[in-house]
């Protein structure tokens, strides 16, 4: 009960106390009443903030489990072709992106291993199966006891030593090409003039019925000495490889600018996008010796010297090739 006692005057001026009693029924019932609403009412929000936490974490961490379970895939299969749904500009999308940009850079890589392996096993049977053939004559004719005339044996072992010089170059670009880019490359101040001096020597021994004329002036370059002297030595062999008999190349040293020009049949307009490219070789040139390495390496070399390389078709007939290397005409004090 709640009760309420006050004071009050009588009539005839004496005090009294008059006192209220009321049950707490009405008061607690609805308190209870509301107690119990609010714990079914915290309750509920719990369970509530439970289930969207839950939903809000699932959902969240969906592109985590997808990126989990494609990077558990490509472990288990090696299967680089495999991408993940780029959607959103938040983190995991962007960490998604990063993802499919790698594999993708690294099945482009497996393919470029892929094919040079193809190629190189292609370029590397022709030789070993003419030197195979011209071993078996030799033995053969020992086996049976009889001599082979002297020219014939000549032109064997002429063509033995052909093929493995075929063989020791060919090998030799295969390790050049598959050197790994270095992230601090060998840097040295290389005279290109003197570059080009030696490879012009080299080239007339290689073409000793061709007229080599070259100019040249001082330029210094920073680069790696032997793979520039490698790059202008395949440039001048390419010039002679294609230059008819008794014809001329011509090369220049000018300004920073190294030209070569040759006299020969020049390249068809639509193989000059496809010159630098591994292996490759124009219809025209499969018969003629080489592994269609040469320019590759050229322009790898150009570039890692931060220089640049093409080739154009000449006025009068014949290939121009511009090689532009960033130096200087004064040696380096």
């Amino acid at each position: 009960m709640r009760v309420l006692t006050r004071p009050v005057r009588t009539g005839d001026g004496s005090t009294a106390a008059v006192t209220f009693a009321l049950p707490l029924d009405d008061v607690q019932d609805p308190l209870g009443d509301l107690a119990l609403l609010m714990a079914a009412v915290a309750a509920l929000g719990v369970l509530a903030s439970a289930g969207a936490g839950l939903m809000t974490a699932r959902a969240g961490l969906r592109p985590v489990d997808e990126l989990t379970g494609t990077v558990e895939h490509i472990a288990r299969t090696e299967d680089l072709d495999v991408r993940i749904p780029e959607e959103g500009t938040d983190e995991i999308a962007r960490l998604g992106r990063s993802f499919n940009t790698m594999t993708g850079a690294l099945a482009a890589s497996r393919e470029r291993q892929r094919r040079l392996i193809a190629d190189a096993g292609h370029e590397l049977r022709t030789p070993l199966t003419s030197l195979r053939t011209n071993i078996d004559l030799l033995l053969r004719a020992d086996a049976a006891g009889r001599d082979l005339p002297e020219a014939t044996r000549r032109t064997l072992l002429t063509s033995v030593k052909a093929q493995m010089l075929e063989l020791s170059d060919l090998v030799g670009d295969l390790l050049e090409l598959a050197r790994p880019d270095q992230t601090g490359p060998v840097r040295e101040t290389v005279a290109l003039h003197d570059v080009v001096t030696r490879a012009v020597e080299r080239a007339r021994l290689r073409g000793p019925g061709l007229t080599v004329r070259h100019d040249t002036s001082p330029w210094y370059v920073p680069g790696d000495p032997a793979s520039l002297e490698r790059a202008v030595v395949n440039l001048l062999d390419n010039a002679v490889k294609f230059s008819p008999p008794g014809g001329a190349v011509d090369v220049r040293l000018a300004g920073g600018e190294l030209t070569v020009r040759d006299h020969g049949p020049g390249i068809p307009p639509e193989d000059l996008p496809h010159v630098f490219e591994r292996f490759w070789r124009s219809p025209s040139a499969r018969s003629l010796p080489g592994s269609g390495l040469g320019l590759s390496i050229v322009a790898r070399s150009v570039t890692e010297s931060g220089g640049t390389v093409v080739l154009e078709p000449a006025d009068g007939g014949g290939t121009l090739a511009r090689v532009r290397l960033p130096g200087t005409g004064r040696p380096p004090p």
